[in-house]
């Protein structure tokens, strides 16, 4: 009851700041222009409130409801120096903004191509560098997103450092694509995203863009529930220096050195990062041991640059995917099932990105990136009691008796290669249309291997004896096309068409269920369409449709025949949305239907080479409303909430359930059943109190409604709903010695709910009796981090 109490408190709240009585009086109307020209699609913001609006196609602006007082208008436009004016609307009524082009070409430039705007008519949310450093202590990126709407996020070893995950509108990682600069990141097989690989990546990004739904992401494997797309470090002019260091609750710690050179002769800068992450995790010997670095070197003039990235994570981690039993919950939150003391995952991911971008014309400039990523680890297990045919090994022979099973530990390997190119033409006219034309190609190598190292009754083996050997290939590759036209001054439409294409080659069963070298290749259309209708300065309309789809993971194609082999999903996404701002407060209602055929889930049922794989339901669904608003409740007092409520569902679901009685399976039917991992309400907060310039204190909270393991909708195997609370304390002083120094302290789970995040459960049927094993993967309680930044 107090959890639904507070969640219906949260939802008030919301509620209430769309009522908030707001006295504006005044107005004024202008035009932006570079020497030359009107700047259409300018920003035009007032500073210190949530009031703005973007310059039409023949450079206009206005902006009403504004009181009294002078006010400091802002203007802004990508490739162009903003440019602040101060003013009296009650004096001025007309104002002229002329906007200068950078003398030297700036990095945001690359990702346009991939980014939403606001006449994008999608739901995306953008998390600034600032938002990032503020949450930053070490811990993954999954983490610092929490609080952004429709997320959910878990950590395996339940303190936000090592293996995490995120989840969006539902949606796991394998159906979130992200980007590192416009360059695909997501891993090609199973098309998921392994932010441990990249330790303390947080900073060295510049933005991160979320877009829920579709998106308009046009590079790497389609997105499926929601993209992510991720800047790194932007051209910074002057020289500087920076040291964090930070500690906390479960032996966590991290020591991050940045420097960086600024603009050498006009022309040059240098940027480079060290860090070393280390966490003892919150389950049982889930320890985490993480270092990477990040060098960048960039060439820059008035119209084009070149920049070579090169950045590595090494990760080595403790195994704690096993979960925790349910019967242990209460007992035991921390229990690991492994016990052998090098269970653990060794990885490098060392990544090279070579990105370049020229202004061909005024009207017309051109994107180019080429990328090379070289993957290669393993983990350990120990392996007890196990046959000796399972690693294509004989029998043992001592004497007249035969050893048919032993203790083995082994490593599973996956060495790998992946590279390729992303490009566009972008074309501004500075009038009524802006378009983008470009694509991608890439092609994945992959080597999987298992070795054994060792047997506690050898027999006739040697060290590293390979017990599998797989080699996979993938090539994908995108053209895309897409526009923006301002039909009138307060109509913009948008079109976007992609043809996405997958060639893969892996080893799979024929229909003799023989291992043979399998080919899959498959061809998608992927158009999307949106208006947007501005109705006033404070009141934006906006409605989208777009189509995507996605191929079977690699455990799907491997583990099936030709005959059984899944089809690719499709998904039909409808947005629509409503921007409201005044002064003090900004709100954002956003409506979706993604409507899915063919979606993969786990059903139970074994297939035709005896594999628990993922089937094709033929028609499921997410429908929700997604609302954020900010207020400036007082002149140091400012909250930023966010509420998602959803309706996730398949309409027709058969359960496949073992029966060890007769070793066969069975079947059961339900109608209208919840999809898996899909909570039907998520919330967020962040109340910022500064009671002075030096002191910030946050309250930030995060609501996440009840979730099932599997699609049955059954009581007996869910996830409870649970609400967090975390306080977060930043004092920043400027000595003259520094640019800044910042203290933050992070009170994680203040309140110490007791709560899982993630986990699963298998069903079977055993002495006539249906029994659910459910898994967890709890959440730490209450702990903390603290952390000091220095920048010079």
């Amino acid at each position: 009851m107090k959890k639904q109490t507070t969640y219906f408190s949260l939802s008030t709240a919301l509620l209430w700041l769309l009522v908030v009585p707001v006295w504006a009086q005044l107005s004024i109307s202008g035009t932006v222009r570079d020497t030359d020209d009107p700047l259409p699609g300018a920003a035009i913001t007032v500073e210190g409130t949530y009031i703005g609006t973007f310059a039409d196609a023949n450079g206009v602006f206005r902006l009403s409801n504004l009181k009294p007082g002078l006010i400091t208008l802002r203007a802004s436009l990508l490739g162009y120096e903003a440019q602040t004016q101060t003013i009296d609307p009650a004096q001025m009524k007309t104002v002229s903004i002329t906007l200068q082009k950078t003398a030297i070409a700036v990095d945001e430039v690359v990702v346009s191509a991939t980014r939403a705007n606001q006449k994008s008519a999608i739901a995306y949310t953008d998390v600034t560098r600032r938002d990032l450093t503020k949450l930053n202590l070490g811990q993954d990126i999954p983490q610092l997103l929490n609080f952004t709407p429709s997320i959910v996020t878990t950590s395996d070893a339940g303190a936000g450092v090592g293996y995490t995950g995120i989840r969006i509108r539902g949606s796991d990682a394998t159906r979130v694509n992200v980007t590192l600069n416009g360059i695909p990141y997501n891993d090609a097989e199973s098309q998921g995203t392994f932010f441990v690989n990249m330790p303390d990546f947080a900073s060295s990004v510049s933005s991160i863009q979320i877009q829920r739904g579709i998106g308009t992401s046009t590079n790497g494997a389609g997105a499926f529930g929601a993209s992510v797309n991720i800047q790194t470090n932007s051209l910074e002019k002057k020289p500087y220096a920076e040291a964090n260091l930070s500690g906390g609750s479960f032996g966590t710690r991290r020591a991050t050195v940045m420097a960086g050179t600024g603009l050498l002769n006009n022309h040059f800068v240098v940027d480079a990062r060290l860090s070393r992450i280390y966490s003892d995790g919150f389950i049982d010997r889930a320890f985490s041991d993480l270092r990477s670095f990040y060098v960048s070197g960039g060439y820059y003039t008035g119209k084009s640059f070149i920049r070579l990235n090169i950045f590595s994570g090494q990760e080595q981690t403790y195994q704690s995917w096993g979960g925790v039993p349910e019967n242990l919950l209460k007992t035991n939150r921390t229990f690991n099932p492994y016990t052998y003391d090098n269970e653990t995952d060794n990885y490098q991911q060392d990544q090279y990105q070579l990105i370049t971008s020229h202004e061909l014309s005024r009207k017309w400039r051109s994107n180019v990136s080429f990328f090379y990523t070289r993957g290669r680890g393993y983990f350990e297990q120990f392996r007890p009691d196990e046959p000796y045919s399972d690693y294509g090994l004989p029998n043992v022979m001592i004497g007249d008796s035969t050893i048919r099973q032993t203790d083995f530990i082994r490593r599973r390997w996956l060495d790998n290669h992946f590279y390729g190119t992303v490009f566009s033409f972008d074309y501004n006219s500075f009038g009524k249309l802006t378009a983008n034309i470009g694509g991608g190609w890439n092609q994945y190598q992959g080597k999987h291997f298992g070795e054994i190292i060792w047997a506690r009754i050898a027999g006739n083996t040697n060290i590293r004896d390979r017990y599998y050997d797989n080699d996979a290939t993938k090539t994908d590759a995108n053209l895309y096309a897409k526009a923006f036209y301002q039909f009138t001054p307060n109509l913009n439409a948008f079109a976007d068409l992609q043809v996405r294409t997958v060639g893969y080659s892996f080893l799979g069963f024929d229909g003799q269920l023989r291992n043979v070298q399998q080919t899959a290749n498959l061809t998608f259309f992927n158009p999307k369409a949106g208006l947007t209708y501005v109705l006033n300065d404070r009141n934006t309309l906006y409605t989208s449709v777009g189509v995507g789809h996605r191929e079977p993971n690699r455990d799907n194609f491997t583990q099936s025949t030709p005959a059984s082999r899944p089809k690719a999903e499709r998904l039909i996404d409808y947005e629509a949305g409503w921007k409201w701002q005044t002064q003090r407060l900004a709100f954002t209602a956003n409506a979706y239907y993604m409507n899915y055929r063919n979606q993969l889930v786990l059903s139970g049922q074994i297939n035709d080479v005896g594999a628990y794989n993922r089937v094709n339901i033929p028609v499921s669904y997410r429908a929700g409303l997604e609302l954020e608003a900010g207020a400036k409740l007082a002149q140091k007092l400012r909250w930023n909430v966010n509420a998602t409520f959803s309706r996730n569902r398949i309409r027709n679901f058969t359960e496949f359930i073992d029966n060890f009685d007769t070793g066969e399976q069975e079947s059961r039917t339900y109608r209208e059943t919840d999809i898996s991992f899909s909570p039907n309400v998520i919330a967020g907060s962040q109340l910022l109190f500064t009671p002075a310039n030096k002191l910030e204190l946050s309250l930030l909270s995060k609501y996440v409604g009840q979730q099932y393991l599997d699609n049955t909708s059954n009581a007996s195997r869910r996830l409870d709903p649970y609400f967090t609370n975390d306080i977060r304390v930043i004092y920043t002083i400027k000595p003259s010695f520094a640019q800044e120094i910042s203290f933050t302290l992070l009170l994680n789970n203040v309140l110490n709910e007791l709560y899982e995040s993630n986990g699963y459960t298998y069903a079977y049927i055993s002495e006539g009796r249906l029994i659910a094993d459910n898994y967890f993967y709890p959440q730490a309680g209450r702990n903390f981090l603290a952390g000091i930044r220095m920048r010079f």
